[in-house]
């Protein structure tokens, strides 16, 4: 006899690892924590190649995109891989808006826009994977068209209260 998922604290059921498939941040701390910086990780490798990239002295700060335990086309492969995870995240039902408004997950430009945003981290990682500088400049563009088509309708509102509303 099978048993029902456990419930998770807010009413989501928690999966068979025990952690709750449920929002922790709103729509607008998941775009600035994940896919806002990675996507300018991807964005600088227009200009910079990411095997050039010299890693900080030591006992310096690394501000380098590309610097790091994870540097290099790695940094950049693992951005794409974020961007496509993303996609996952904005689409958890419960996610809320600065304004206290659900994020339209059940709209259907919604959803297309999320897969657009998989789609174009799926690119980005192949792309990466290349380590080709000229393919990164192409696949950056697709990664913006892919931001700006949600911004377009969901973000870029002059009324703050009126984002997430379709």
């Amino acid at each position: 006899q099978q048993t029902p998922p456990a419930q998770a604290p807010g009413g989501s059921a928690a999966t068979s690892s025990g952690l709750a498939q449920k929002p922790y941040g709103s729509l607008a701390q998941v775009m600035r924590g994940i896919p806002f910086p990675n996507s300018n990780i991807i964005f600088d490798t227009q200009s910079t190649d990411p095997a050039a990239a010299q890693k900080p002295a030591e006992g310096t700060s690394a501000s380098s995109q590309f610097s790091g335990v994870y540097g290099g086309w790695q940094a950049v492969e693992n951005a794409a891989i974020a961007l496509q995870e993303t996609a996952n995240l904005i689409t958890i039902p419960g996610r809320k808006c600065d304004n206290g408004r659900d994020v339209p997950v059940n709209q259907d430009d919604f959803k297309k826009w999320a897969q657009g945003l998989q789609e174009a981290g799926a690119a980005a990682y192949k792309a990466a994977q290349s380590k080709n500088m000229d393919q990164m400049v192409e696949v950056s563009g697709t990664v913006a068209d892919a931001c700006a088509a949600c911004h377009e309708k969901y973000r870029d509102k002059e009324d703050l209260k009126m984002r997430c509303i379709p």
